[in-house]
């Protein structure tokens, strides 16, 4: 058993090499939830659905949100009646927000998950990191800003000057599945809002301390692959680059796979991490996130 912390774009990438490998029964995967929100009346997780539709081959790969060949309709619409959405949402995938919206009247978000990964015939096991109502602020040089208002509206563009997100309580489900695992993956999301609020919750250090992990660098060189990762590091006094990523996890962490740009990095990185690998970690064909699957699971 295994169990996957994540984002919405790394790690999904990283998954879908996993799944081709590694049995989905035996597959579990706790997603941050902090970026949740309600947009044009309908909830979304977005990091939540890009792994549910990367398990189901309905990603979006091109954009890694929302379900491939997906319509607009809907959106279109909004637009033309002057109601534009800060978030382009297509006509399937708001269907699934939709449903999500409507269960969350009677069911917790953990339950929510479950009923509509078995209803896309998902066999892995996807979990949110908590069931609260939570939120990650944006603190820059042109005010406090929440989170998608600062990736989508202002383009990450804005000076970052702090990240701040709500401690909340892990879903249930979320210490067990790692104190049960064989191994645990940190995957390549950003470190700062998608895996730092996951082991910030009570507890999860603890059970990491205890179980075998595995972490993939997402930065090459002081170049995050994708997203404002370097910018949010930054505010919070970590050094841009794989080192950097290291430190934040060197207290649990038993092997860091690093790009192979970054051998020389390779010696400073081992001082805190006992076992450093290399590896291709740009994974840019189904064939490269195998290669680097199976690195990660030792196989």
């Amino acid at each position: 058993m295994i169990t996957i912390l994540s984002g919405g774009t790394g790690t999904p990438k990283l998954i879908q090499g996993i799944k081709r490998i590694h049995d989905q029964k035996k597959i579990k995967v706790v997603v941050n939830t902090l970026e949740n929100d309600y947009f044009s009346g309908v909830y979304i997780a977005a990091d939540i659905d890009t792994v549910m539709y990367t398990f189901a081959d309905m990603i979006n790969d091109e954009t890694w949100y929302g379900i491939k060949n997906d319509t607009f309709i809907t959106n279109e619409e909004l637009n033309r009646l002057n109601s534009p959405e800060l978030l382009r949402i297509g006509d399937k995938d708001r269907a699934i927000k939709i449903q999500k919206t409507q269960l969350l009247k009677t069911h917790s978000l953990t339950e929510v998950v479950d009923i509509q990964r078995k209803s896309l015939n998902i066999k892995a096991k996807i979990i949110p990191m908590s069931d609260e109502k939570s939120q990650i602020k944006i603190v820059t040089d042109i005010g406090e800003l929440k989170f998608h208002q600062f990736l989508i509206k202002e383009k990450s563009e804005p000076k970052v000057e702090d990240v701040v997100f709500d401690n909340v309580k892990p879903s249930k489900e979320v210490i067990p599945s790692i104190e049960k695992s064989d191994m645990v993956v940190i995957g390549p999301s950003n470190p700062i809002t998608s895996i730092l609020p996951i082991i910030s919750m009570k507890d999860v250090k603890k059970a990491l301390e205890k179980a075998y992990v595995v972490a993939i660098s997402p930065i090459i060189g002081n170049n995050p692959v994708s997203g404002p990762t370097g910018k949010f590091m930054k505010a919070l006094g970590y050094e841009v680059s794989p080192y950097g990523v290291a430190s934040m996890y060197s207290n649990f962490l038993n092997k860091f796979i690093i790009d192979k740009e970054d051998v020389e990095l390779k010696m400073k990185i081992e001082r805190i991490v006992k076992d450093v690998e290399i590896a291709n970690t740009k994974m840019t064909s189904m064939n490269i996130k195998e290669e680097l699957a199976r690195l990660v699971l030792n196989t």
